[in-house]
């Protein structure tokens, strides 16, 4: 296999690193030493931050960051790094407004994803739109946010954009379900030329195919585009009976049409078995939401959720991920497929 490089991504030369432990089995991609990077009360008025986005900014690292206030409601608030590790938070909560400047805030906020698509960033997040659905803001410097239309009509969750627009669309993941917490659970795909009108939609990834993913499954990191597809880092979720263990997943979609899967490991890349991961206000959760790369070096930051209580990082590198992907594939008929119902 020629060498899998990291395509259309900048260089991040201060990306969070720490080199691979010696004797590591399984999947090449192992946690920081001092997991967790964001412990249980981080600021005043928010209990645990969780399930949080992150991305290199400015030579720097900025983040949204999914802060459970101690009334129990979730909202979104920024926080800054000089290293990707150590992180001091706004006080107050993101404030959104409309095009017109107006407030424009959402009754409650939680999951948030940060990608860069061409001069803009943008949030997105699970809301409330009668029912569990996907919001969406847009800013250029951090300081002002932009709400924008919402993009599907309830009830969705876990909405990550591609950080490209693919033929002339900007791409976004999601996970179509009902009013409950767990019904259907498979990853689609749709597209839109302005952000505003959405379509053809394709399904991706459906869940069951493995034990550790067979409720269900959603996008977690933002895809990084390499050299053999897009590469997702992705949730699955099983049920046992003490409840739900949630998992890291990988797959490479194709480059050009990401509703087609190319690979799909068959294993879990990470499952909780550190004291953070197994225990905390929801136990048995190791939740991928943001993944920063150096396109350079190669190297990963993988950022997840821990137990709905901490921030951990792990680390890897293009190369082994994508390479441990490919040894370890088992597609579905309808994983090759695009997606769309004869």
């Amino acid at each position: 296999m020629s060498e899998i490089k990291i395509l259309n991504s900048p260089s991040v030369p201060n990306i969070p690193w720490q080199d691979k432990p010696e004797g590591l089995k399984g999947a090449p991609i192992w946690r920081y030493s001092e997991n967790p990077i964001i412990d249980r009360n981080p600021l005043e008025n928010v209990s645990r931050i969780f399930n949080s986005a992150v991305i290199s900014y400015d030579g720097k690292f900025i983040g949204v960051f999914r802060g459970e206030q101690t009334n129990g409601i979730p909202h979104m608030y920024l926080g800054h790094s000089e290293d990707g590790i150590s992180w001091e938070f706004d006080s107050e909560r993101i404030h959104l407004v409309n095009e017109a400047g107006e407030d424009y805030m959402p009754r409650y906020a939680y999951d948030p994803r940060l990608v860069k698509v061409e001069d803009a960033y943008y949030i997105i997040w699970c809301g409330d739109f009668y029912g569990a659905s996907i919001g969406m803001a847009r800013t250029t410097d951090f300081k002002t946010f932009i709400r924008l239309e919402n993009p599907f009509i309830p009830f969705n969750r876990n909405a990550v954009l591609f950080p490209r627009k693919i033929n002339g669309n900007y791409v976004m993941l999601s996970r179509p379900s009902d009013g409950g917490h767990t019904p259907f659970g498979d990853i689609f795909l749709s597209e839109s030329p302005d952000l505003a009108y959405w379509g053809k939609h394709r399904r991706v990834m459906a869940r069951g195919i493995n034990w550790w993913e067979s409720v269900k499954i959603g996008a977690g990191a933002a895809p990084i585009e390499t050299s053999e597809g897009w590469l997702l880092f992705y949730h699955g979720v099983s049920g046992t009976c003490n409840g739900f263990v949630y998992s890291v997943g990988g797959a490479i979609l194709d480059i050009d049409n990401p509703s087609v899967v190319r690979y799909r490991c068959e294993n879990f890349l990470l499952t909780p078995e550190e004291w953070y991961e197994e225990r905390g206000f929801v136990p048995n959760v190791t939740f991928p939401c943001a993944a920063v790369s150096d396109a350079d070096t190669g190297r990963i930051a993988l950022y997840y959720g821990c137990a709905d209580s901490y921030v951990s990082i792990a680390f890897t590198t293009v190369s082994e991920i994508v390479e441990y992907i490919i040894k370890h594939s088992v597609l579905s008929k309808e994983d090759e497929e695009i997606g769309i119902c004869d």
